[in-house]
């Protein structure tokens, strides 16, 4: 048994905050990877109505016994973790942090893999791949039990933190496809938008440009570079274009009243006015937020940044500085028309 399980079992005697019964409510994050996201989380989640435990599918963690939770302990000795472990157990789940069996991938057969993996088409296109989908005995058994783990990780994290609303930065158009339908879970959509040449620059280089400050504290908190991922600038162009096609391409299903879009550039020059227009649509009081978010303590796993200690929102357009000529015409070439229609030029 690890730390994390023998921790939970203890807690799990105790009691708990009790859960409504009415659906939870979900706010999920749409956005290419490296827009904000994980900035966007802890400032929401520095109201007290409103909590976050970073991406809810929770995947790539790499080792728990090195990994740390945004508190800076370690995830198996992490007692919200333990909490929250706890929880899930009263509502029949084991939770295990890296492998926590809320992607929609997860288990998947060889035949559903394909089938996931592209990033979503459009509506003519997302019927195609629901029939194809339906096809797989696996699938349809499959399906129904991920919703079922994702709706009570939602409870579970509203009940241990004493919130009423989670923020998911998960990020991915598919997944939020497959929440929507999930009758349990409430959901509202943030749209964030970032200038793609920023979030091209994190893909290239994501050991310098999306991860903690602190180079001891990358990778997880191993000190380790993350650089599994570096690409070229047309490769990275391309990512963010595509990535972006697939979130316009799913708000367009939801119903305006539960989309709201934010530029991470108008985030980090009025926090202030943002924030309060994003609270109003979650649903809580804008006034009971805390200014310095980095003094309240969270317990998030994801981007890097999670482990920075400033509470200074600061606008990184490093890309201005780095980029020349060559890297800017071939981001223009593949990505440049996309980023203009998002206002930047």
């Amino acid at each position: 048994m690890t730390t994390l399980q023998s921790t939970a079992a203890a807690i799990e005697r105790t009691p708990t905050v009790s859960v409504p019964s009415e659906r939870a409510k979900l706010v999920y994050i749409l956005a290419a990877s490296h827009s904000g996201s994980t900035l966007l989380a802890l400032l929401l989640a520095a109201h007290p109505r409103v909590s976050t435990v970073g991406e809810l599918k929770l995947g790539h963690l790499g080792d728990p016994e090195q990994y740390l939770c945004s508190c800076r302990e370690k995830l198996t000795r992490c007692t919200f973790w333990a909490q929250l472990s706890a929880e899930m157990s009263r509502r029949g789940h084991e939770l295990d942090p890296t492998r926590a069996g809320t992607d929609f991938a997860t288990d998947a057969t060889p035949y559903v893999t394909r089938l996931l993996k592209p990033l979503h088409r459009g509506r003519l296109l997302e019927t195609v791949r629901d029939s194809l989908l339906a096809c797989s005995p696996h699938w349809r058994r499959n399906l129904p039990r991920i919703q079922e783990r994702n709706a009570a990780l939602v409870r579970s994290v509203l009940a241990v933190s004493n919130a009423s609303a989670v923020v998911d930065s998960s990020k991915t158009g598919l997944r939020l496809k497959y929440l929507l339908r999930n009758p349990a879970l409430d959901v509202h959509v943030v749209r964030l938008i970032r200038d793609g040449r920023g979030v091209a620059l994190t893909y290239m280089d994501p050991g310098r440009f999306a991860d903690a400050r602190d180079p001891s504290l990358r990778g997880g908190g191993t000190g380790r570079s993350n650089n599994t991922y570096v690409m070229p600038i047309e490769r990275a162009a391309r990512l963010w274009r595509r990535s972006n096609e697939e979130a316009d391409e799913t708000v367009r299903s939801v119903p305006p009243e539960r989309v709201i879009t934010v530029r991470y550039e108008d985030l980090c020059a009025d926090t202030d006015a943002v924030l309060e227009r994003l609270f109003d649509f979650v649903g809580v009081d804008p006034g009971e937020r805390v200014r310095e978010f980095r003094r309240v303590q969270r317990h998030v796993v994801g981007n890097g940044m999670r482990l920075d200690d400033s509470s200074t929102v600061a606008l990184d357009e490093r890309w201005r500085s780095v980029f020349g000529p060559e890297e800017l015409a071939a981001f223009e070439r593949t990505a440049g028309a996309l980023n203009r229609s998002y206002g930047y030029v």
